[in-house]
């Protein structure tokens, strides 16, 4: 129940990211701005979704999940009001940042969650789920805008995210419990020196949270992540390609609308061409039973029966090859004289791969990173939602210079260079993480 509460929350987080997408219009009219000023609600949201995971997600190490949920979630609600109701520039573009920041616990935090419910040997359904929760929700975001927008005021993209994100936060509220471990200690101990009277029953999760200032844990869990990336060249490379994923999917939602616009394609139908992506990651969790099995038998056959970090990769290797492929498709049907089914399956294989390589860069990053997961997940973050709110702001200029087809043409190519990561950590990635002070050797 906990994990589809916080897949679920995620799911509407992103959402908030790109359903903008095709409210840019009605917020240009409305402000008498520039498309590329009006893009920056997408980048600054993004930008607090990058931010916010270096204090939060280290917060829920000392203080456990559910309180960095609950605040954070109730700001996120609250602070989308001004958004829906702004009668300048200013305050939407603010308040866009903010909601972006309060609501970025739940795609740092909920990883750690998910390795707090789960074994090793079982995470790697659920983190498949909780992956597609966050991404796909930024491909459903521009369908839902397209119907928003093609029928009615652009403000009602934001009523609708404020009702959703009341209801989310309501469900929160009763059916999402504390899962850290050290901090379900810490209230156990508190129970037994009330019932005993004994003020000898401490758990060492006290002692630790004891020893630290409010200060001093929050300039801990800002600066841990940035340790990670300076410090970990293996978790840095897997950052780079994953933030390299989501600055290309976010890119899309500029690309998409200057491609099938050459169809004739109205908000509806061009919110509606994101179903390719969105069918791809579908399609992709539905082989982890597979995958599951078939981590399970490298478990015992080659691990003799440890669990190593690295045969989570194998998904990745799939992801690595299908992901160019899909991306070189799409770009070499981009023409207007070619038939709009066939951009539209090549960004299901897009969305098959992506959705391939985010899930085992996860759960690697997860198992590999377990005794600091959210700090891991957070620097990971940072990364993705940095590239993220970048590359929509040049995406126009990029496919009117390069086409259509030269512009993801290239992009593919970019992750052409990619394909070898998972590979070699597959390979040496045990001899690597021995080096590392951080992660399970």
């Amino acid at each position: 129940m906990l994990l589809v509460v916080v897949s679920s929350c995620a799911f509407c987080v992103t959402n908030t990211s790109s359903i903008i997408s095709n409210a840019y219009q009605g917020i240009q009219d409305e402000f008498g701005i520039s498309r590329e000023v009006a893009i920056l609600g997408l980048s600054l949201f993004v930008v607090g979704l990058g931010i916010g995971p270096m204090l939060l997600g280290p917060l829920s190490e000392f203080y456990g999940r559910r309180p960095v949920y609950l605040v954070s979630y109730t700001a996120f609600t609250l602070l989308g009001l001004p958004v829906s109701f702004a009668n300048n520039l200013a305050v939407f573009l603010i308040f866009r940042f903010l909601t972006g920041f309060c609501g970025s616990a739940f795609l740092s935090v909920a990883g750690g969650t998910v390795s707090d419910v789960f074994a090793v040997s079982d995470i790697f359904v659920p983190m498949a789920i909780y992956t597609n929760g966050p991404f796909f929700g930024p491909v459903f975001g521009p369908l839902l805008s397209g119907f928003i927008n093609q029928n009615t005021n652009w403000r009602w993209t934001f009523f609708t995210i404020n009702i959703w994100s009341a209801v989310m936060l309501a469900i929160l509220v009763f059916f999402g419990p504390e899962s850290y471990a050290p901090v379900l200690l810490s209230k156990k101990a508190k129970g037994l020196r009330k019932e005993t009277g004994s003020d000898a029953l401490y758990a060492q999760h006290e002692r630790v949270v004891a020893q630290k200032s409010l200060a001093s844990t929050i300039l801990t869990s800002s600066t841990r992540p940035f340790q990670l990336l300076v410090r970990e060249a293996m978790l840095l490379l897997l950052c780079l390609w994953s933030a390299l994923l989501l600055g290309i999917l976010y890119l899309f939602f500029v690309a998409f609308p200057i491609v099938f616009a050459q169809h004739g394609f109205n908000l509806q139908q061009i919110g509606l061409s994101f179903l390719g992506i969105g069918i791809g990651m579908i399609s992709a969790v539905c082989t982890m039973p597979f995958w599951a099995r078939h981590y399970t038998r490298l478990v015992e056959t080659k691990g003799n029966g440890v669990a190593e970090p690295e045969f989570r990769l194998p998904v990745a290797m799939v992801g690595a090859i299908c992901l160019p492929i899909g991306m070189f498709w799409f770009a070499f049907t981009t023409y207007r004289s070619v038939h709009w089914i066939l951009p539209v399956l090549a960004a299901l294989v897009f969305g098959f791969g992506i959705s391939y390589i985010y899930i085992a860069v996860f759960t690697y990053t997860t198992h590999a990173y377990r005794p600091v997961a959210a700090s891991a997940m957070a620097a990971n973050s940072f990364c993705r939602s940095s590239w993220a709110a970048a590359f929509p702001l040049f995406a126009r200029q990029m496919y009117t210079a390069m086409t259509p087809a030269g512009a993801s043409a290239f992009l593919a190519g970019l992750n052409v260079l990619m394909i070898p990561v998972p590979f070699l950590f597959y390979r040496y990635g045990k001899r690597i993480r021995s080096k590392s002070q951080f992660t399970l050797s």
